[in-house]
């Protein structure tokens, strides 16, 4: 199943990785090569970030410790004992309304705080709207009529 996922990710990456104006990853995997284009333009911090490890060699040796079909794959954090990387400082979440998680890009993946991401990262295997970013305020999620409460009391 991996083999399959990862022969329909390199097709997807290795054609969107065409551009020579962002920098190349070429990552060689046991499965197969990955080419993935960093959109410097689009999210400086995080591509920063990623070239940081990947510069340093950090990614080598370690595992796609999460494969989801129909959904993505996740590595950049453990070796195949499942041993955590040691890491970098978190950085800025870069997320924009202009940069979706469609099939074939490679995302940082975080924890539920926004500023989270360090070393693991994200490819879908599918457009995944859902993880797209939304223009979230303070009180986005505030019903548009007040719901009250009238009371609260301990039961006896």
């Amino acid at each position: 199943m991996i083999r399959s996922l990862l022969t329909a990710l390199i097709l997807s990456i290795s054609t969107a990785a065409l551009a020579q104006d962002n920098p190349v990853v070429v990552m060689e995997t046991n499965k197969g090569t990955i080419r993935i284009e960093l959109w410097a333009d689009k999210a400086p911090i995080s591509v920063e970030n990623f070239l940081r490890y990947t510069d340093n060699e950090l990614y080598d040796g370690l595992i796609f410790h999460r494969v989801i079909n129909g959904f993505m794959i996740q590595g950049g954090g453990f070796n195949a004992d499942m041993v955590q990387l040691s890491t970098y400082e978190p950085i800025k979440n870069e997320a924009k309304s202009n940069v979706p998680n469609n099939r074939g890009t490679l995302s940082m993946a975080r924890t539920n705080v926004v500023d989270s991401a360090t070393s693991q990262f994200f490819i879908n295997l599918v457009d995944n709207d859902f993880l797209n970013h939304t223009n979230d305020t303070p009180r986005s999620d505030v019903p548009t009529e007040p719901v009250v409460i009238v009371s609260a009391r301990r039961e006896i």
